[in-house]
């Protein structure tokens, strides 16, 4: 439908036909169809079609002398690369003044379209020079930087930075101090200064971790991340940490960090594991049992609780772990889950014979495990059936696990047994 009626509505504004008006007030329309054609020309520039666009507003500009509606016009002949109508256009108007500084800009802005650097460089000082605005310095530097005049741009940029410290200008500085000039650790002390004084912004911080990046400098991506991760708590800015202290090996910071943020439970989990803190990692797991849901969660909690405590004989623990044990295998029958309850049972002498059930079932899903057959020669250590636990204890020693500090006590106790039990059928 646009495509229909667009040149229609063009054919319209080209004949003229609607007439102009004389002075206006504030957002008082110019002629009656003035919104409709603010909606083609704005539906225009949505299809990308600048040229169509540009005549809308120039229309528009010619009917209502507002001169938003010729910036708009410029801005669209800019975008459809009609450079020199750009300049032929604004000249017209300005008749060589520079009393509109906008139309100035605009000019520059299409003179370095059309390659024409000396033009725009000449113009553009001018202009600096009666607004000295910061926009006008970044315009300048961005003429000797096509000219490849780095040292210079880099004078306007710094004119225009000291002006209120603005970081996109910092940012421009530093892109021409570490690529164009090589001043890398300029470059960075920069940024660095900026950011004790004024706070790593997200633009700051993302420029200082692609500087350090190709540096490879760790412990400055590790610092700047640890930053951003203040200003805004991001799941993949707290991984990048994450990743950078298992690097270093920094599991104790690592570990810090991960109870501070709380950006990783799972992770959390693994670490306390690793150090071996059983106490923090039974109850992270009753937590991310509670928020998950995840059975597994529950059973870690059990083990991990019963590790935790030097004295395994606490028959309150032993009643809790029991009680959580027999929670996760009845829903997840896993041999680790399986094999854990019933050696409990077995090993405090609670209930051998229940024990040895839960370990048979264990083995039943893995029966060459060396720590479940251990398992089961235990049980049959503690109901005095020294030939079965040694029967089956010999057969674990050929395993792997077999030489186990744990296992191997068993072997020699099982060994004991078995030759009380000879030596007592001897004397009868």
């Amino acid at each position: 439908m646009y495509k229909i009626l667009l040149p229609l509505f063009l054919a319209l504004l080209i004949s003229g036909c609607f007439s102009n008006t004389g002075s206006l007030k504030p957002n008082e329309k110019a002629f009656e169809e003035e919104d409709a054609y603010i909606l083609f020309a704005l539906r225009a520039e949505e299809l990308k079609d600048y040229n169509s666009a540009s005549v809308l507003f120039n229309a528009l500009y010619e009917k209502s002398n507002k001169k938003e509606y010729l910036y708009k016009s410029l801005q669209d002949d800019l975008a459809a690369h009609n450079n020199a109508q750009v300049v032929s256009r604004v000249d017209s108007v300005t008749e060589g003044k520079m009393d509109d500084f906008k139309l100035v800009r605009l000019k520059v802005v299409a003179l370095i379209g059309d390659q024409k650097y000396e033009d725009a460089r000449v113009l553009s000082l001018a202009l600096v020079e009666r607004t000295k605005e910061v926009n006008d310095y970044v315009l300048v530097s961005e003429i000797y930087v096509k000219q490849k005049k780095y040292d210079t741009a880099l004078k306007y940029l710094e004119s225009a930075y000291t002006r209120d410290y603005n970081e996109k200008i910092l940012d421009r500085m530093s892109i021409i101090l570490y690529v164009n000039l090589q001043r890398n650790k300029e470059a960075i002390a920069q940024l660095e200064t900026h950011a004790r004084m004024h706070g790593c912004s997200k633009v700051i911080c993302t420029r200082l971790i692609g500087f350090y990046s190709n540096e490879n400098d760790v412990d400055g991506l590790l610092s700047i991340y640890l930053r951003m991760y203040e200003l805004e708590k991001s799941d993949d800015v707290a991984k990048k940490i994450v990743q950078i202290y298992a690097y270093q090996k920094e599991y104790i910071k690592l570990m810090s960090f991960l109870q501070k943020s709380g950006s990783d439970d799972e992770l959390l989990l693994q670490v306390y594991i690793n150090a071996k803190n059983y106490k923090q990692a039974s109850a992270l797991a009753t937590k991310l049992y509670y928020e998950t849901g995840d059975i597994n969660h529950l059973g870690q909690s059990a083990i991990f609780e019963y590790e935790s405590y030097k004295n395994r004989d606490d028959k309150k623990m032993q009643n809790s772990v029991i009680k959580k044990l027999k929670k996760v295998v009845s829903v997840e029958k896993k041999p680790l889950y399986l094999n854990y309850l019933g050696y409990l049972l077995i090993d405090h002498s609670i209930d051998v014979k229940a024990g040895m059930n839960y370990v048979r079932e264990a083995l039943k899903i893995d029966p060459k495990s060396a720590f479940y057959l251990d398992s089961l020669a235990w049980g049959y250590y503690r109901l005095g059936e020294c030939n079965k636990a040694n029967k089956i204890i010999s057969e674990v020693k050929k395993l792997d696990g077999g030489d186990d500090p744990e296992v191997l006590i068993h072997v020699e106790a099982i060994k004991k047994c078995k030759n009380k039990k000879v030596k007592g059928k001897k004397k009868k």
